[in-house]
């Protein structure tokens, strides 16, 4: 993902695209950034929550192509389409984990 920074050098979150997968999608977020620690907890709170709602998209369309997959005979790779899936799961574990242990609005 490039990151853009503004004149400050402070990270300006905006949308970022994917290719390379048959289709491009743009994910939005905006939040408002300040310099106090229970702010910058709360804007780390709200990019690991996004980006556990980011994996889930798209561990759902890696399993729709698992489907597919199967569906033509290609049963190898599948498999290790449905195994990348299950390591989608296991990190969104870790990050909503890592959310819990944070102070902060709960999911």
């Amino acid at each position: 993902m490039h990151m853009v920074t503004d004149e400050h050098g402070n990270v300006i979150h905006g949308h970022h695209d994917h290719d390379g997968h048959g289709h491009t999608h743009t994910h939005e977020h905006a939040h408002e950034h300040s310099h106090g620690e229970g702010d910058a907890v709360e804007e780390t709170r709200a990019l690991v929550g996004y980006m556990a709602d980011h994996n889930k998209h798209h561990a759902m369309e890696l399993a729709e192509l698992a489907g597919k997959l199967k569906e033509l005979g290609k049963n190898e790779a599948a498999e290790l389409l449905e195994k990348s899936v299950a390591e989608f799961d296991k990190g969104n574990r870790y990050l909503e984990a890592a959310l819990a242990v944070l102070p902060g609005k709960k999911l």
